[in-house]
Protein backbone atom coordinates (compact mmCIF):
# COMPACT_ATOMS: atom_id res chain seq x y z
CA UNK A 1 0.00 0.00 0.00
CA UNK A 2 1.35 3.15 -1.24
CA UNK A 3 2.71 5.52 1.29
CA UNK A 4 1.02 8.78 0.11
CA UNK A 5 -2.37 7.19 1.82
CA UNK A 6 -1.36 7.46 5.23
CA UNK A 7 -0.21 10.85 7.00
CA UNK A 8 3.97 9.65 8.21
CA UNK A 9 2.19 6.20 7.76
CA UNK A 10 5.50 4.46 6.75
CA UNK A 11 9.12 3.83 7.89
CA UNK A 12 11.72 1.75 7.67
CA UNK A 13 12.88 0.84 11.20
CA UNK A 14 16.10 2.32 11.09
CA UNK A 15 14.49 5.89 10.51
CA UNK A 16 11.54 5.40 12.53
CA UNK A 17 13.98 4.80 15.71
CA UNK A 18 16.30 7.62 14.15
CA UNK A 19 13.80 10.41 13.68
CA UNK A 20 11.82 9.20 17.28
CA UNK A 21 15.09 9.75 18.99
CA UNK A 22 15.57 13.24 17.22
CA UNK A 23 12.32 13.96 17.83
CA UNK A 24 12.13 13.61 21.68
CA UNK A 25 15.94 15.02 21.85
CA UNK A 26 14.44 18.48 19.91
CA UNK A 27 11.74 18.88 22.85
CA UNK A 28 8.95 18.18 20.84
CA UNK A 29 7.49 16.70 23.90
CA UNK A 30 7.24 19.68 26.00
CA UNK A 31 3.83 21.49 25.55
CA UNK A 32 4.04 24.74 27.56
CA UNK A 33 0.87 26.01 29.53
CA UNK A 34 -1.40 23.37 28.73
CA UNK A 35 0.10 20.34 28.79
CA UNK A 36 0.31 17.25 31.83
CA UNK A 37 3.21 16.31 34.24
CA UNK A 38 2.13 12.72 34.68
CA UNK A 39 0.14 9.85 33.17
CA UNK A 40 -2.76 9.74 34.22
CA UNK A 41 -3.00 13.60 35.80
CA UNK A 42 -7.12 14.70 35.79
CA UNK A 43 -8.19 18.08 35.05
CA UNK A 44 -11.88 19.56 33.59
CA UNK A 45 -12.04 21.27 30.81
CA UNK A 46 -15.57 23.21 30.20
CA UNK A 47 -17.05 20.35 33.01
CA UNK A 48 -16.05 17.81 30.71
CA UNK A 49 -12.90 15.78 32.81
CA UNK A 50 -9.87 14.77 31.42
CA UNK A 51 -6.59 12.91 31.81
CA UNK A 52 -3.20 13.10 30.63
CA UNK A 53 -1.54 11.10 27.84
CA UNK A 54 2.15 11.56 28.05
CA UNK A 55 4.27 11.25 24.89
CA UNK A 56 5.77 8.19 24.09
CA UNK A 57 6.24 5.08 22.35
CA UNK A 58 4.39 1.87 21.86
CA UNK A 59 3.65 -1.01 19.20
CA UNK A 60 -0.20 -0.65 17.87
CA UNK A 61 -1.61 -3.80 16.43
CA UNK A 62 -1.97 -7.31 17.85
CA UNK A 63 0.25 -9.96 17.97
CA UNK A 64 -0.43 -13.01 15.68
CA UNK A 65 -1.39 -15.41 18.56
CA UNK A 66 -3.91 -13.12 20.32
CA UNK A 67 -7.18 -14.87 20.08
CA UNK A 68 -9.97 -12.84 17.95
CA UNK A 69 -7.14 -11.12 15.90
CA UNK A 70 -8.19 -9.27 12.62
CA UNK A 71 -5.95 -9.77 9.50
CA UNK A 72 -6.11 -6.00 9.76
CA UNK A 73 -4.17 -5.91 13.12
CA UNK A 74 -1.01 -6.28 11.76
CA UNK A 75 1.38 -4.41 14.49
CA UNK A 76 2.79 -1.25 13.58
CA UNK A 77 5.65 0.76 15.69
CA UNK A 78 4.11 4.45 16.66
CA UNK A 79 5.68 7.36 18.16
CA UNK A 80 3.53 10.38 19.49
CA UNK A 81 5.79 13.26 20.24
CA UNK A 82 3.27 15.09 22.08
CA UNK A 83 1.32 13.97 24.62
CA UNK A 84 -2.39 15.27 24.60
CA UNK A 85 -5.78 15.32 27.05
CA UNK A 86 -8.17 12.62 26.49
CA UNK A 87 -12.15 12.83 28.00
CA UNK A 88 -11.81 10.44 31.02
CA UNK A 89 -15.67 9.11 29.71
CA UNK A 90 -17.52 9.05 26.77
CA UNK A 91 -19.18 12.01 25.53
CA UNK A 92 -22.27 11.93 27.34
CA UNK A 93 -25.98 13.30 26.80
CA UNK A 94 -25.67 15.33 29.37
CA UNK A 95 -22.39 17.13 27.94
CA UNK A 96 -23.95 17.42 24.47
CA UNK A 97 -26.78 18.78 25.52
CA UNK A 98 -25.18 21.48 27.26
CA UNK A 99 -22.51 22.45 24.49
CA UNK A 100 -24.47 21.63 21.43
CA UNK A 101 -28.06 21.68 22.12
CA UNK A 102 -30.48 19.35 20.29
CA UNK A 103 -30.23 15.92 19.66
CA UNK A 104 -28.50 15.79 16.30
CA UNK A 105 -31.17 12.40 14.59
CA UNK A 106 -33.41 10.60 17.29
CA UNK A 107 -33.45 11.53 20.75
CA UNK A 108 -31.17 8.76 23.73
CA UNK A 109 -33.86 5.98 24.89
CA UNK A 110 -34.37 3.93 27.80
CA UNK A 111 -33.89 0.65 25.61
CA UNK A 112 -30.39 1.39 24.97
CA UNK A 113 -29.72 4.13 27.95
CA UNK A 114 -31.18 7.33 28.41
CA UNK A 115 -29.96 10.28 31.08
CA UNK A 116 -27.25 12.87 31.52
CA UNK A 117 -24.49 10.15 32.62
CA UNK A 118 -25.00 7.99 30.01
CA UNK A 119 -23.19 7.97 26.97
CA UNK A 120 -24.17 10.03 23.67
CA UNK A 121 -24.79 7.76 20.74
CA UNK A 122 -26.74 8.50 17.71
CA UNK A 123 -24.32 10.65 16.71
CA UNK A 124 -22.51 10.54 13.20
CA UNK A 125 -18.82 11.42 12.62
CA UNK A 126 -19.98 14.81 11.09
CA UNK A 127 -21.78 15.25 14.66
CA UNK A 128 -19.33 14.44 16.78
CA UNK A 129 -16.91 16.94 15.20
CA UNK A 130 -19.53 19.67 16.20
CA UNK A 131 -19.21 18.65 19.93
CA UNK A 132 -15.21 19.37 19.35
CA UNK A 133 -15.99 22.97 17.77
CA UNK A 134 -18.38 23.65 20.43
CA UNK A 135 -16.18 22.53 23.20
CA UNK A 136 -13.27 23.97 21.63
CA UNK A 137 -14.67 27.29 21.33
CA UNK A 138 -16.19 27.59 24.69
CA UNK A 139 -12.95 26.87 26.44
CA UNK A 140 -10.89 28.94 24.21
CA UNK A 141 -13.17 31.98 25.59
CA UNK A 142 -12.97 31.39 29.13
CA UNK A 143 -9.28 30.48 29.50
CA UNK A 144 -9.61 26.83 29.27
CA UNK A 145 -7.80 26.16 26.37
CA UNK A 146 -5.15 28.53 25.08
CA UNK A 147 -5.62 29.72 21.16
CA UNK A 148 -2.86 26.83 20.01
CA UNK A 149 -5.13 23.86 21.40
CA UNK A 150 -8.14 22.28 20.12
CA UNK A 151 -10.62 19.24 21.00
CA UNK A 152 -11.13 17.08 18.60
CA UNK A 153 -11.42 13.06 17.87
CA UNK A 154 -8.58 10.87 18.61
CA UNK A 155 -6.42 9.16 15.65
CA UNK A 156 -5.96 5.43 15.98
CA UNK A 157 -3.23 5.83 17.25
CA UNK A 158 -4.08 8.09 19.92
CA UNK A 159 -7.09 5.80 21.08
CA UNK A 160 -5.08 2.95 21.16
CA UNK A 161 -1.80 4.01 23.08
CA UNK A 162 -4.58 5.36 25.56
CA UNK A 163 -6.52 2.77 26.21
CA UNK A 164 -3.31 0.55 26.58
CA UNK A 165 -2.02 2.94 29.08
CA UNK A 166 0.98 0.94 28.91
CA UNK A 167 -0.18 -2.52 28.60
CA UNK A 168 0.83 -5.22 25.66
CA UNK A 169 -2.12 -7.58 26.74
CA UNK A 170 -5.02 -7.89 24.54
CA UNK A 171 -6.97 -5.35 27.30
CA UNK A 172 -5.69 -2.91 29.39
CA UNK A 173 -6.65 -5.74 32.38
CA UNK A 174 -5.36 -8.25 31.04
CA UNK A 175 -5.44 -11.07 28.61
CA UNK A 176 -9.39 -11.53 29.18
CA UNK A 177 -11.94 -9.08 30.00
CA UNK A 178 -15.17 -10.50 31.67
CA UNK A 179 -18.44 -8.29 32.62
CA UNK A 180 -17.06 -6.55 36.15
CA UNK A 181 -14.59 -5.01 33.81
CA UNK A 182 -16.78 -3.56 31.11
CA UNK A 183 -20.41 -3.31 30.15
CA UNK A 184 -20.01 -5.95 27.08
CA UNK A 185 -22.21 -8.95 26.09
CA UNK A 186 -21.06 -12.33 26.94
CA UNK A 187 -22.16 -16.03 27.19
CA UNK A 188 -22.49 -18.48 29.66
CA UNK A 189 -19.63 -20.42 29.97
CA UNK A 190 -17.08 -17.33 30.23
CA UNK A 191 -15.57 -17.49 33.81
CA UNK A 192 -16.75 -14.84 36.19
CA UNK A 193 -19.31 -13.35 34.17
CA UNK A 194 -22.72 -13.56 34.10
CA UNK A 195 -25.44 -15.30 32.18
CA UNK A 196 -27.02 -12.11 30.27
CA UNK A 197 -26.20 -9.63 29.12
CA UNK A 198 -27.45 -6.20 29.67
CA UNK A 199 -27.98 -5.63 26.18
CA UNK A 200 -27.98 -1.32 26.80
CA UNK A 201 -25.82 1.19 27.70
CA UNK A 202 -24.67 1.93 31.33
CA UNK A 203 -23.78 5.21 33.03
CA UNK A 204 -20.33 6.18 32.06
CA UNK A 205 -17.19 5.81 34.62
CA UNK A 206 -19.77 2.47 36.17
CA UNK A 207 -17.20 -0.46 35.61
CA UNK A 208 -12.74 0.55 36.81
CA UNK A 209 -10.62 2.35 34.56
CA UNK A 210 -7.53 1.60 33.34
CA UNK A 211 -4.11 2.60 34.34
CA UNK A 212 -4.44 6.14 33.21
CA UNK A 213 -7.57 6.76 34.64
CA UNK A 214 -10.26 6.11 31.79
CA UNK A 215 -13.39 4.58 31.64
CA UNK A 216 -15.04 2.74 29.34
CA UNK A 217 -12.59 2.02 26.78
CA UNK A 218 -13.41 -1.34 26.44
CA UNK A 219 -17.31 -2.22 25.92
CA UNK A 220 -20.27 0.39 26.68
CA UNK A 221 -20.58 2.40 23.04
CA UNK A 222 -18.11 1.83 20.30
CA UNK A 223 -16.07 5.11 19.52
CA UNK A 224 -15.56 6.95 16.44
CA UNK A 225 -11.31 7.92 15.44
CA UNK A 226 -10.74 10.69 13.47
CA UNK A 227 -8.67 8.36 10.97
CA UNK A 228 -10.29 7.26 7.64
CA UNK A 229 -10.22 2.78 7.46
CA UNK A 230 -7.41 1.21 5.43
CA UNK A 231 -6.72 -2.09 5.70
CA UNK A 232 -3.50 -1.81 7.49
CA UNK A 233 -2.42 0.50 10.41
CA UNK A 234 -0.60 3.64 9.76
CA UNK A 235 2.66 3.31 12.23
CA UNK A 236 5.74 5.63 12.21
CA UNK A 237 5.99 9.48 13.54
CA UNK A 238 2.05 10.75 14.81
CA UNK A 239 0.60 8.91 12.16
CA UNK A 240 -3.08 9.70 10.89
CA UNK A 241 -4.59 8.02 8.13
CA UNK A 242 -6.05 12.00 6.20
CA UNK A 243 -6.92 10.22 2.60
CA UNK A 244 -9.39 7.91 2.14
CA UNK A 245 -9.16 4.27 1.98
CA UNK A 246 -10.50 1.69 -0.77
CA UNK A 247 -13.90 2.52 -0.86
CA UNK A 248 -16.76 0.26 -0.04
CA UNK A 249 -19.15 -2.06 -1.55
CA UNK A 250 -21.42 0.76 -2.12
CA UNK A 251 -19.02 3.63 -3.00
CA UNK A 252 -19.24 5.24 0.07
CA UNK A 253 -16.00 5.54 2.40
CA UNK A 254 -15.36 4.37 6.43
CA UNK A 255 -13.80 5.97 9.39
CA UNK A 256 -12.37 3.73 12.53
CA UNK A 257 -14.78 2.86 15.33
CA UNK A 258 -12.61 1.41 18.52
CA UNK A 259 -13.42 -0.05 21.66
CA UNK A 260 -16.62 -2.34 21.56
CA UNK A 261 -19.88 -2.23 22.83
CA UNK A 262 -22.34 -3.32 25.15
CA UNK A 263 -23.30 -5.48 21.97
CA UNK A 264 -20.29 -7.05 21.50
CA UNK A 265 -18.64 -10.06 23.29
CA UNK A 266 -15.06 -9.49 24.79
CA UNK A 267 -12.80 -10.07 22.09
CA UNK A 268 -14.26 -7.53 20.05
CA UNK A 269 -13.84 -4.91 22.22
CA UNK A 270 -9.77 -5.69 22.57
CA UNK A 271 -7.38 -2.47 22.41
CA UNK A 272 -6.52 -3.33 18.84
CA UNK A 273 -9.64 -4.09 17.58
CA UNK A 274 -11.05 -1.86 15.09
CA UNK A 275 -13.92 -1.45 12.74
CA UNK A 276 -14.85 0.34 9.81
CA UNK A 277 -17.95 2.64 9.76
CA UNK A 278 -19.46 4.78 7.24
CA UNK A 279 -19.14 8.50 8.69
CA UNK A 280 -22.71 9.56 7.47
CA UNK A 281 -24.15 6.62 9.78
CA UNK A 282 -25.85 6.28 13.20
CA UNK A 283 -26.02 3.56 15.67
CA UNK A 284 -27.49 3.04 19.25
CA UNK A 285 -24.16 1.65 20.38
CA UNK A 286 -22.00 3.80 18.59
CA UNK A 287 -20.35 7.02 20.38
CA UNK A 288 -17.22 8.65 20.90
CA UNK A 289 -14.92 10.31 22.74
CA UNK A 290 -12.20 13.24 22.84
CA UNK A 291 -8.81 14.66 22.92
CA UNK A 292 -7.39 18.35 23.75
CA UNK A 293 -4.08 18.47 21.31
CA UNK A 294 -1.84 21.54 20.58
CA UNK A 295 -2.88 22.59 17.29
Amino acid sequence: MSGKRYALATTTRRTFLHTTAAAFGAGLIQVPGAGGTRAGEPRVIEGVPFRWCPAGRFVMGSPPDEPGRRPDEAQVEVALTRGFWMSQTEVTQGQWHRLVGPWPDRPPTAAFGLGDDYGMYWVNYVEAEQFCERLTSAARRTGGLPSNWQVRLPTEAQWEYACRAGTTTAMAFGPTLDRSQANIATVPHVPGTAASPLNHGVPVGSYPPNAWGLCDMHGNLFEWCRDWYHARLPGGIDPEAIERGAPNGDGSYSRVRRGGAWTDEPQYCRSAMRLRYESERRSDHIGFRVVAVQA
